[in-house]
């Protein structure tokens, strides 16, 4: 008897000694991915990817199921479906070597796909410009003559450029998308998260569109919204706050431009009826 619980003492403290397995899966599984905006890039600088990792690290098991959406590997290459010639840049619109179009790539970042910096401060004219330049070369008008496969997949390519360009054009849908990409997302009916303060605000700001009667007095209004204090703030204290990776301050901050977004938009639909 003695012999035998000395035994089990013995086994129990290799065990302890041993390291955890469900650990080392974490470690391996955080280097094998990078933040899906910074796959092109040489180094890891990037505060998103960064976030990345430490989200597996904290919970491998609960982030498996939705990993593929906002991460992607740097070592994967694919080969060209027309003469399996190897892909090296990602992503890959045509083959180098056929000149074919390709599939898009699940999991590719709106910012790589646009080629365009990860940042909430990111140069629109320049996102415009490699949006026509793509659309130039993916519109499926250019591929009427070209075998079904390639209609296909051109029309699958530039809807996702299309959508690309709508979600990081405008500031209030690119935070959004930022925050996707790290598992956050703003739910509807969020009236919890804004002060009783802001509310009023909104709500006296909403009450003076509708009782509006020129085309002045909305753009005064519209005006307001933009200025100091209101969107133009809140752009860069979300710029502040994503930059430094404090992701709950963002979202708190992007709910509230939803709403004086939402107010813009008002705005808007005010000025044409007027017209």
């Amino acid at each position: 008897m003695i012999r035998l619980n000395i035994l089990r003492m013995f086994c129990r403290s290799r065990t302890l000694l041993q390291p955890d397995s469900s650990l080392r899966e974490k470690v391996s599984f955080s280097r094998a991915f990078t933040c899906a905006c910074c796959a092109s890039k040489k180094d890891n600088s990037c505060s998103i990817g960064n976030l990345q990792q430490r989200f597996v690290l904290q919970d491998l098991s609960a982030k498996r199921e939705v990993g593929v959406r906002y991460m992607c590997t740097t070592q994967v290459f694919f080969n060209c479906w027309n003469c399996k010639e190897l892909l090296k840049q990602k992503p890959a619109f045509f083959c180098k070597s056929c000149q074919v179009v390709q599939p898009p790539y699940e999991g590719t970042s709106y910012f790589n796909i646009m080629e365009s910096d990860c940042t909430f401060t990111l140069d629109t004219q320049k996102l415009q410009k490699k949006y026509l330049q793509l659309q130039r070369l993916l519109h499926p008008d250019n591929f009427s003559q070209k075998s079904e496969r390639e209609q296909e997949y051109s029309e699958s390519q530039s809807a996702l450029v299309n959508k690309a360009y709508e979600t990081l054009l405008k500031p209030l849908s690119r935070g959004l998308y930022m925050l996707e990409l790290q598992g956050l997302n703003i739910e509807e009916g969020t009236d919890s998260a804004v002060n009783s303060e802001l509310l009023m605000e909104l709500m006296e700001i909403n009450e003076a569109l509708d009782a509006v009667q020129t085309p002045q007095e909305a753009n005064e209004i519209g005006q307001d919204t933009k200025g100091t204090g209101k969107l133009a703030d809140l752009t860069e204290q979300i710029d502040t706050a994503l930059n430094k990776g404090e992701l709950q301050t963002a979202k708190a901050l992007l709910t509230k431009m939803k709403y004086f977004a939402n107010i813009e938009e008002k705005v808007k639909e005010k000025l044409s009826s007027f017209m």
